[in-house]
């Protein structure tokens, strides 16, 4: 059994107890109002020091990925967004990446079979990216119905599309799901599944998987399925819950009764993942924008990048080199950009 991944489920299952002993000894309190505070203050610090430590890192050449054409002669055909030569084409490229993870859908997996080599494409990981990540941005939308008072009507609208299994909506005499099952919950929980599978059937995948890999997927697995069965199966009071979350959000934190031990496991799931974000493999949410192998113009052919975080240098350039050795190239046959005797003539005149 591969200890990588059973060391990150010993971990979240352990952090599954520590909340529900903690809840079931009365440290409501401590789980509800002081835990979710300092993992607030762990993310903002901890997400503010990664951006500027990585905004002040100096980029001394020009390192852009390029996957096609770059811009040259106007009868070469230029890959525009693969090679931007424009902030306009740059933009297009990031807006591609961070909305669609084009790099990822062009992704290939090498096979040998019968001798053959041969590439195919990884098109179900890249379904299940991009899954996960758009079902948890609806989840996180969803949730923010807990922190305002009136729920805006952007995420009311965002919830009934997400709950169109809610056939009563449209047709009153159906009453199928109810309560309104959330399409996103439920594409969460099964894309995070695929993933964590993933890794540990893939053998070349698994080989290349640490425990980091794996503790952020079981966790999220487990913020998935504790929600699920608070919807779903174990009710809680949801009035109370909200009455905590404003009470956080306003800094008057109370800690109403009759909540509940799964909400509390649920909210220390997500204070986890929160204190645990700034330090891991997560934060390629704010890298993606930072990376210079994405933000940069792929223009080296029609400008000199210039490092501006170079300090002067004293440097001997070549013309001065020639100035100092010319006799000598000259008397080794080298060529020289300005004759022996117009440099003498030259000095002359000096």
């Amino acid at each position: 059994m591969n200890k990588k991944y059973m060391v990150s489920f010993i971990a979240v299952f352990g952090l599954f107890l520590i909340a529900w002993a903690g809840v079931s000894i009365g440290l409501q309190w401590v789980f509800g109002v002081i835990i979710p505070y300092l993992a607030v203050l762990v993310f903002a610090t901890g997400f503010v020091r990664r951006v500027l430590g990585w905004s002040r890192s100096a980029v001394p050449f020009a390192i852009p990925t390029t996957g096609g054409q770059a811009k040259s002669f106007p009868w070469i055909r230029h890959a525009r967004f693969d090679c931007p030569d424009s902030r306009f084409d740059l933009w297009v490229r990031m807006a591609l990446e961070i909305l669609t993870f084009r790099s990822l859908f062009r992704n290939t997996r090498m096979k040998l079979s019968g001798g053959k080599l041969s590439y195919q494409l990884e098109i179900f990981l890249w379904v299940g990216a991009l899954a996960f990540h758009y079902a948890f941005l609806t989840v996180i939308l969803r949730h923010t119905r807990f922190f305002t008072e009136p729920v805006p009507w952007c995420v009311q609208l965002l919830e009934n599309v997400d709950s169109f299994f809610r056939l009563e909506i449209i047709y009153p005499q159906f009453q199928f799901g109810l309560p309104a099952v959330y399409l996103s919950g439920i594409v969460l929980l099964a894309a995070v599944v695929y993933l964590a599978l993933r890794r540990i059937v893939i053998p070349s995948v698994r080989y290349i998987s640490l425990a980091s890999d794996f503790f952020p997927l079981l966790l999220i697995f487990g913020i998935a399925f504790t929600g699920i069965m608070m919807r779903y199966v174990t009710k809680i009071d949801i009035n109370a819950a909200k009455q905590l979350t404003m009470g956080l959000v306003t800094f008057h934190p109370t800690v109403p009764a009759g909540i509940g031990a799964i909400f509390y496991i649920h909210l220390f799931f997500v204070s986890v993942l929160l204190a645990y974000f700034p330090y891991s493999k997560l934060m390629h949410l704010a890298g993606v924008f930072l990376s210079p192998t994405r933000n940069m113009l792929a223009s080296t052919r029609s400008y000199r990048h210039v490092n501006p975080w170079n300090y002067p240098v004293k440097v001997h350039t070549y013309e001065e080199y020639e100035e100092e050795f010319r006799e000598k190239m000259v008397e080794a046959g080298l060529p020289v950009d300005k004759p022996l005797e117009a440099s003498a003539e030259a000095a002359e005149k000096e």
